[in-house]
């Protein structure tokens, strides 16, 4: 297709990764997955040409700059460009502040921030030389409030609203074509709460998504219609939650 994309995606192994992945490939465009887990890379590699589609994978950590560059790298080489970067990586092990999770606080500001920021330093040049190109970044409900527990997992999604309203302003500066979206999503099936390290909040979380999480399809459909946009028009920000989610 002569309008396709090429679209690179961190946190791609599962959850709104995969999904956006599998809906854009769906649509013509050219997917590169990155993430850590390759067995599962290479599924939805499979899954997508499957279909008909074009995708590429490189194992990588967002939380190493140059593996980030790199997967930057791995679209040019394979398809010459590249039109849309997805920050998508993120961790969300809550705790209590006083239980002091010092490792997972770190966790989360290496992947949730300084990932969004890798990605957004491996791809601007790329756009700025393309003269276009679209960041979207993923941040949460948690971007725009906090909560007990939540603290450091908001302070990073509060952090990704920040850095991309920054963005917005710096690339509407710049005349140079590139939009910024932000999108915060509420309760997603996904993999976050598996990946908590405090029990009895990994307990009380999980059956709070059982009875309230929509699939990940959904945020993959708001993606859809977001790139669909005339390319004069950006949507900034989106927030999304399961219609009964109260918070």
């Amino acid at each position: 297709m002569a309008d396709s994309k090429v679209i690179v995606i961190t946190g791609a192994s599962s959850g709104i990764g995969e999904a956006i992945a599998k809906k854009q490939a769906a649509a013509g465009d050219k997917i590169v997955l990155g993430a850590r887990r390759e067995e599962n890379l290479k599924q939805i590699k499979a899954d997508i040409e499957a279909g008909g589609g074009q995708a590429e994978y490189l194992v990588t950590d967002v939380t190493d700059v140059e593996q980030v560059k790199a997967l930057a790298q791995k679209a040019m080489d394979a398809y010459g460009r590249i039109d849309v970067w997805i920050n998508n990586a993120g961790l969300m092990p809550h705790s209590l502040l006083i239980d002091a999770r010092i490792d997972d606080w770190n966790r989360m500001i290496d992947v949730n921030l300084k990932g969004t920021l890798y990605g957004i330093a491996a791809a601007q040049h790329i756009f700025h030389d393309q003269n276009t190109g679209h960041f979207i970044n993923l941040g949460s409900v948690a971007s725009l409030y906090s909560h007990a527990g939540g603290a450091v997992y908001s302070a990073t999604k509060w952090a990704v609203k920040a850095i991309s309203e920054s963005l917005r302003e710096e690339e509407a500066q710049a005349g140079k074509n590139v939009r910024v979206t932000s999108l915060y999503p509420g309760a997603i099936e996904s993999e976050l709460v598996a990946n908590m390290t405090d029990s009895k909040r990994r307990e009380a979380t999980a059956e709070f998504y059982k009875n309230f999480a929509i699939p990940a399809e959904r945020i993959a459909q708001i993606v859809n219609d977001v790139l669909n946009m005339p390319t004069d028009t950006t949507l900034n920000e989106i927030v999304v939650r399961p219609t009964t989610q109260v918070q």
